[in-house]
């Protein structure tokens, strides 16, 4: 994440220098064609260098400084996100800091030093020669209709609703971990020579793919308290071989989807998660799978009912592969009912019965066995196929104080009943859980589809409560805490662009055109197949920034030629505003190709990178690059032409335009 940071941050980084030497260069080509007998050098070239410094740097640290306010909101998430993306957050903060205080201090100094000798002019560049070709026509074209131009970008903004709306969400996209872990659930009651016949029969039907390089199963709970896992739950942890060595077109969706139509075994619900992030889920919400239901209320039975018919409705949601509610009934328990007068009759009190049940069944220590530093208990106790029989438990010898000998089932009745194999309890309420698997959908749009089944099809009695926990929990708390933030950020960027303009329309005309700058990053998800998540999220924040440094820019250009023009008294009518704005606009061309190639040269390698982590990264680059397209067409057209509308105002009462022309030859 930390390296994902400075790749993001590495154009919007060398941004503020590019332009800033790109300025120093277009004042010294000036400068020598006033001057086209002397050389500049001396008190005059650094003169000329820190007037093309203090031109643009103040534009240029509010501008980067505006870039590391954007990523605010990321710094605000808590918990498993906040975690993931924090390293991300602050390399980039602390990069595009470092920028900013860099581009006003040791940039204009290293000027000085290193822009020397001979600077070739502009045009004598074949590509800015092409770049100004195609762009100063255009501009003039666009210019001359500019409320039917916006008409058409609003268009396009309202046609990027369709992907927007289309995008489904998850809260982190899945990875490739290389591992995969078998999570089944059984029934209640199950035995435990079952249960490892059950486990060899997975295992075995597990290696028959041929991509499986190892299996290894394991039932119950581990020798730790803090795996509180049931018998009737497996844990397999399945191991793939290098990919290389996999069959011709096959991927890791479709493992999944072949080993789930081999393992097919009745009384087992399939559950395929990825290793690290289920142990992850587990500790935070205690759902297996990602997405789980938990229902709660006072009495038990009820609350299986609640469970069971959730279990049954989600189930027919598209992309549910499987649903498994657990059960409150079937559990298996021996009760021992201690008779009073018949223990009395022999000579023994509850004790001494509740001892003997307790050692016979439970088992006793009598003493330990010490291996080199290590000590064990040594445990006695009737072998299972006694434990296992009620009627062989009733023929157990008991022993009295006169020495006579008695069975158990003399002073106690024993028999078996039923009882809640687990009981779980969340809020000081007893709780239930359903686990639901998802496959081939994105998390959002099935738990909608989900929510809306369950409030159509399952009743809710007074007192109990359903809540939706896993991923689907993290993705609705990471979610309300942007919808908060992100609009204080944006309140923030505001105040930091009305501080460098000094005016509230251009400040405004910034914020109103971040939309249609976050177009391409839209329409590049849509047609990737990526869904919306938390790390997307933080992709278009980075996009927002750079896109409104761009866009500050663009309107400092501006500002200056027309302040020029204005002070020359060549802004008389609206013809002189539009090739003011044509002139000013036209300086940006170079500076804004070079942004963008080097934005989208430090992310292609994101998007072409494999491996684990790599889904992250590409969700992160992918709205940056879609957006490195349509933010230069903003910047370059949209902003000119809202530029151009609101400085109209000014010239009301003045000559309206009827034709364009381009500026005359020798200007730029």
């Amino acid at each position: 994440m930390s390296l994902g940071g400075i790749a993001i941050a590495i154009g919007a980084m060398v941004d503020a220098a590019v332009v800033m030497i790109e300025n120093a260069h277009k004042h010294i080509e000036a400068w020598r064609h006033a001057h086209p007998d002397t050389q500049l050098k001396g008190e005059e070239h650094w003169r000329v260098i820190g007037e093309a410094a203090a031109q643009v740097g103040p534009a240029l640290f509010f501008s980067l400084l505006i870039i590391t306010m954007s990523f605010v909101p990321v710094f605000t998430l808590e918990a498993q996100e906040g975690r993931m993306f924090a390293p991300l957050a602050f390399t980039k903060s602390y990069a595009m800091a470092a920028a900013a205080g860099l581009a006003v201090t040791l940039i204009p100094v290293l000027m000085g030093y290193l822009i020397r000798g001979r600077i070739p002019d502009e045009r004598s560049n074949p590509i800015n020669r092409g770049l100004m070709a195609l762009y100063q026509p255009l501009l003039a074209r666009v210019l001359a209709f500019p409320k039917t131009v916006l008409a058409v970008a609003l268009l396009i903004l309202l046609v990027t609703v369709y992907p927007a709306t289309h995008i489904a969400g998850e809260f982190l996209p899945p990875l490739d971990e290389g591992d995969l872990l078998y999570m089944p659930s059984a029934l209640p009651g199950i035995s435990a020579g079952k249960v490892a016949e059950l486990l060899q029969q997975t295992d075995r039907l597990i290696k028959t793919v041929p991509e499986v390089a190892s299996v290894f199963g394991k039932a119950g709970r581990a020798e730790t308290a803090t795996d509180p896992a049931p018998l009737e739950m497996f844990e397999t942890t399945i191991q793939f071989k290098p990919p290389s060595q996999w069959r011709a077109g096959m991927t890791p969706d479709k493992l999944v989807q072949e080993l789930d139509r081999i393992v097919r075994v009745p009384g087992l619900t399939n559950v395929w998660v990825p290793p690290i992030r289920n142990r992850i889920d587990m500790l935070a919400t205690g759902i297996k799978t990602p997405v789980g239901v938990k229902v709660s209320g006072p009495k038990l039975q009820e609350i299986d009912r609640i469970a069971s018919e959730v279990e049954r409705t989600v189930k027919n949601v598209p992309g549910v592969t499987s649903a498994f509610a657990e059960r409150l009934t079937g559990g298996r328990y021996i009760d021992v009912n201690i008779n009073r007068e018949r223990a009395d009759r022999y000579g023994l009190n509850i004790a001494d019965v509740q001892g003997f049940v307790s050692s016979a069944i439970g088992g006793d220590n009598i003493g330990q066995t010490i291996e080199g530093l290590e000590r064990f208990p040594i445990s006695v106790r009737y072998p299972r196929e006694i434990r296992d029989s009620v009627e062989k438990l009733r023929d157990l010898p008991v022993l009295t104080e006169r020495g006579a000998q008695i069975r158990l089932g003399d002073v106690a009745d024993i028999r078996i009943s039923d009882g809640p194999p687990m009981l779980k309890s969340e809020n000081a309420r007893l709780s239930s859980w359903v686990y639901i698997d998802l496959h081939g959908r994105a998390l959002s749009s099935v738990v909608r589809d989900m929510q809306q089944a369950v409030a159509r099809e399952v009743r809710l009695p007074a007192g109990y409560s359903l809540s939706w926990s896993g991923q689907f929990e993290f993705l609705e708390r990471a979610t309300a805490r942007l919808k908060i933030v992100v609009p204080a950020t944006l309140v923030i960027i505001f105040v930091l662009l009305y501080l460098t303009f000094r005016r509230f329309s251009e400040a405004a005309l910034i914020m109103a055109t971040l939309p249609f700058a976050l177009v391409g990053g839209f329409w590049l998800m849509f047609l990737l197949g990526y869904n919306m998540s938390i790390a997307s999220a933080i992709g278009f924040i980075a996009l927002g920034g750079v896109a409104a440094e761009i866009g500050v820019v663009m309107i400092i250009y501006l500002d200056q030629v027309v302040a020029t023009r204005a002070a020359q008294g060549q802004l008389n009518d609206e013809r002189n505003l539009v090739q003011a704005i044509i002139e000013g606009a036209a300086l940006r061309v170079r500076p804004i190709a070079m942004t963008v190639a080097v934005i989208i040269a430090g992310l292609l390698p994101i998007m072409w990178g494999s491996g684990t982590g790599s889904e992250i990264m590409r969700r992160i680059a992918a709205p940056m690059v879609g957006g490195m397209i349509t933010a230069p067409l903003l910047s370059m057209l949209v902003i000119p032409i809202a530029y151009l509308l609101i400085r109209r105002r000014r010239l009301r009462g003045m000559p309206l335009l009827s034709s364009l022309s381009l500026p005359h030859r020798g200007t730029t």
